[in-house]
């Protein structure tokens, strides 16, 4: 009897290609750069499972493509707002992603932005390597304190909770706005439940953690970022669409607000003509957050594990749609 097929559409840990093939035919996409959408469902044409990419879009159409045997979905991220989650519900389809394993990983690397963009960083480290660096001066290099501070998290999530609770270590004031409140949170770590206009009006530190859907899409734009500090520092490692670049970049060039530190952007990669590019006060990185040997291996694995789990009608460890057991 054959294998099942499954197909992987970038290079992940080999460890995690190994753990496929045990059990399945396994095709992966060599190049660095995401499958082309005509590619993309010529090669998933058949396959019984698929391990993707937030670059992926996983739509009816590339469901059809592959064909009615299609008996997984896997996603290497926390985010799936690139796949039609209720379309493959409605076809008997789990999908799985990669929640908890980066948690820790990404709070950190929000925590790396932030200091970042307070402290002159980039800016700073540039100026060493390119010959601006003349003399100690009192004036030059001037950042914005964070112990102390008042850190408002946007959403209380796994990750923006873990983001708040290494705020403690600064002595710093932690807001936090959702749509769900976790009083519990609240009285184990300190921190205050606000309305979203209020913690942009109070925090001088601002961290997004929001998922990406119709109402969360530029929900960082021009009204929102008139209502914060002029020394507020925006801090963005959810999804590049929850913050109107056109906004950010008319907010930071005019001084509306001080400065930002993105690890996610729209689009992504962002074009080099972009003028967010060109202010000094704008801290950018592709993507990185969760990028540590120990964490996007355990994602490679736990991806994998997710697409065998599927293919033998078993339970997926992590599944974004349980629906479809019932």
């Amino acid at each position: 009897m054959p294998k099942p097929r499954v197909f992987v559409s970038r290079q992940i840990f080999d460890e995690a290609v190994s753990l496929l093939q045990t059990e399945a035919d396994v095709e992966v996409w060599e190049d660095e750069l995401p499958p082309p959408r005509d590619t993309l469902l010529e090669k998933v044409n058949g396959v019984d499972g698929l391990l993707c990419l937030l670059t992926d879009k996983v739509d009816g159409e590339l469901m059809d493509a592959a064909g009615p045997q299609l008996k997984v979905i896997s996603q290497i991220a926390v985010g799936f707002d690139n796949i039609d989650v209720p379309e493959a519900t409605r076809r008997g389809i789990p999908v799985g992603n990669t929640p908890e394993v980066l948690t820790q990983t990404t709070a950190d690397a929000t925590w790396a932005l932030m200091m970042a963009a307070a402290r002159k960083i980039v800016d700073g480290s540039a100026a060493a390597h390119d010959g601006r660096w003349r003399t100690w001066h009192p004036l030059h290099y001037l950042g914005q304190d964070v112990y102390g501070a008042t850190l408002g998290v946007l959403g209380l999530g796994r990750i923006g909770l873990e983001v708040a609770k290494r705020a403690s270590g600064f002595d710093m004031k932690v807001l936090y706005s959702d749509i769900f409140r976790n009083e519990a949170a609240e009285k184990e770590h300190g921190l205050r439940y606000v309305d979203q206009d209020t913690l942009l009006r109070e925090s001088d530190f601002v961290s997004i953690h929001t998922v990406l859907n119709d109402e969360t899409y530029h929900l960082i734009g021009e009204k929102a970022l008139a209502k914060m500090k002029s020394n507020a520092v925006l801090v963005n490692a959810s999804r590049g669409p929850v913050v109107d670049p056109k906004a950010l970049y008319e907010a930071l060039k005019s001084g509306q607000i001080w400065a930002a530190a993105l690890d996610v952007t729209e689009p992504e990669p962002i074009p080099l003509d972009d003028p967010l590019l060109t202010l000094d006060n704008c801290v950018i990185v592709p993507h990185i957050a969760s990028a540590t040997y120990a964490t996007r291996g355990e994602m490679s694995r736990l991806s994998a594990q997710n697409v065998l789990n599927g293919l033998k009608g078993d339970r997926l460890v992590t599944c974004v749609n349980p629906e479809v057991y019932d």
